[in-house]
């Protein structure tokens, strides 16, 4: 893994006479991992690995530059070439995180102190898109705004990135025929249950909700990056709504 994606990080920069001694990316990528993997705090990380500091502030720095980004859209277009990504079908929905202590009131949201993370998976589990905003905004807003995330790249031909799955799979609170009509022009069709005081005629029948058996997918995927350090990290760099001491060395 870290052979893999070794070109993808920055290269070190010019070292500074009198300064201290650049650590090169590759440990300090695998120390990272191990973070990610484990759940571990940053104080517990193995001797073998570069300083847990180090390896946060990487950490940090990569995000910010977008480095994490490019890795994981380089993987999926590896992924896409070797035809591994199910399109057929896509699961959307939507967590929360407690915001930590530290959080600024200007980014603390009205109704509850928070983030929201939403993610788009293909009909395998693996995460294609995902956004990050206040707990306020209902799920069914952030919908379009998720996948508009997804760009897997072609790599060995020419053309834009794939954005489009066939199909979005969600639960009653994406019941909306304006979604419904705004997806279907861009030729993705939603699949919802209704909602038990819908009044409007049904739009799709028990064929199409078979599909949504399924669902349990993008489940086990939130449950995953819920319970995982890598959430911890993710949310540090991604939303300002958690404090930078989440996943600092320290905690």
């Amino acid at each position: 893994m870290a052979e893999d994606r070794g070109p993808l990080l920055p290269k070190p920069p010019k070292q500074r006479q009198g300064g201290r001694p650049w650590i090169q990316n590759r440990p300090v990528l695998e120390g990272i991992l191990w973070i990610l993997r484990s759940g571990a705090r940053w104080q517990d990380m193995p001797e073998k690995f570069p300083h847990p500091s180090t390896c946060w502030r990487r950490l940090r720095d990569w995000e910010e530059r977008g480095v994490w980004l490019n890795i994981w859209r380089t993987f999926l277009s590896e992924l896409n070439e070797r035809q591994q990504l199910k399109w057929s079908e896509s699961f959307l929905d939507g967590s929360f995180a407690p915001a930590k202590k530290g959080a600024a009131e200007s980014e603390k949201p009205k109704r509850g102190k928070g983030t929201k993370w939403m993610v788009v998976v293909d009909g395998r589990g693996l995460p294609l898109g995902t956004t990050f905003t206040s707990a306020s905004p209902a799920e069914v807003k952030l919908a379009e705004t998720t996948l508009a995330t997804i760009r897997v790249g072609r790599r060995h031909h020419a053309g834009r990135p794939r954005q489009k799955p066939v199909r979005v799979i969600a639960d009653k609170a994406y019941d909306s025929d304006p979604l419904r009509k705004r997806l279907r022009q861009r030729g993705i069709e939603l699949i919802v249950p209704h909602r038990c005081n819908r009044k409007k005629p049904a739009t799709q029948d028990g064929r199409a909700l078979r599909r949504y058996r399924r669902r349990w997918i993008v489940e086990r995927t939130n449950a995953w990056l819920g319970t995982s350090g890598a959430w911890s990290c993710a949310t540090t760099a991604r939303s300002r709504s958690m404090a930078p001491s989440f996943i600092s060395p320290a905690s």
